[in-house]
């Protein structure tokens, strides 16, 4: 199972501004579809947007060329690209292996260090990966939901990426669907990273799985660009709604 993290870990508010095939590079339209993100477009509305993406070792960029390729990274990019204007906080906290419970200490953390408007929380694969109690990650994402939620802080919960070997090996499908309904309780956005990641495998937009190896480090750094390209129009998506 260490041998399967280590290999899955590596693979592992923007407006697409670059050609690519349609909003979050054509990733199907129901999956961009987010709940109402008040505090962020608030946010936006004032002028200031503190954003915090927590996760495992995605979040700094594992597999990628460099440190810039990352989906959180390039999600910022993007971000300041389309608003200059806005004074934009972006900080990103995450390590290799890390649970549910690890990322809310970190979560934790930021919040006593500075107030946040949305936190894009990156969870699920780390337990997935080592078959860890589903119940353990339910407490803590779901009682962290919770706290966000009465401090009027946003939050989005990215589920799993999609792979053929990790759905091959692990019992995937009980993970995503206790995130999903653990979004939907906690008053968060779920991004379902494993469909979208699935639908641009099913139609050749990024595989990393089939890429040959002198290809891949470069199908990695597509993959986060269209991660960060998605995020930002389920954000954006978020953020209309809330100003209906």
């Amino acid at each position: 199972m260490r041998r399967l993290l280590a290999l899955l870990v590596g693979l592992s508010l923007a407006w697409p501004v670059a050609a690519s095939p349609g909003p979050g590079c054509g990733a199907p339209a129901e999956w961009l579809e987010s709940p109402p993100l008040r505090a962020t477009a608030t946010g936006i509305a004032t002028g200031r947007l503190r954003i915090l993406a927590v996760g495992s070792a995605s979040v700094t960029g594992a597999g990628v060329t460099s440190p810039a390729a990352a989906w959180p990274i390039r999600l910022e990019a993007m971000l300041r690209e389309r608003r200059p204007d806005l004074s934009l906080s972006f900080e990103v906290r995450g390590t290799r292996g890390a649970t549910a419970a690890d990322q809310w200490r970190l979560i934790e953390e930021a919040l006593r260090a500075t107030p946040v408007d949305l936190v894009i929380w990156q969870a699920g694969m780390t337990e997935a990966v080592r078959g860890l109690p589903i119940d353990d990650m339910a407490t803590v994402i779901g009682q962290g939901l919770e706290r966000l939620h009465a401090r009027g802080v946003d939050a989005i919960i990215m589920g799993i990426q999609y792979s053929r070997f990790l759905r091959a090996n692990a019992e995937v499908d009980p993970y995503r669907d206790a995130l999903r309904m653990l979004a939907a309780a906690g008053h968060a956005g779920f991004f379902s990273r494993y469909d979208i990641m699935r639908a641009w495998a099913d139609a050749g937009t990024v595989d990393m799985e089939r890429a040959q190896r002198d290809r891949r480090a470069a199908e990695i750094d597509k993959l986060n660009d269209c991660l960060a390209r998605a995020l930002g129009a389920f954000i954006r998506d978020g953020v209309e709604e809330a100003r209906r």
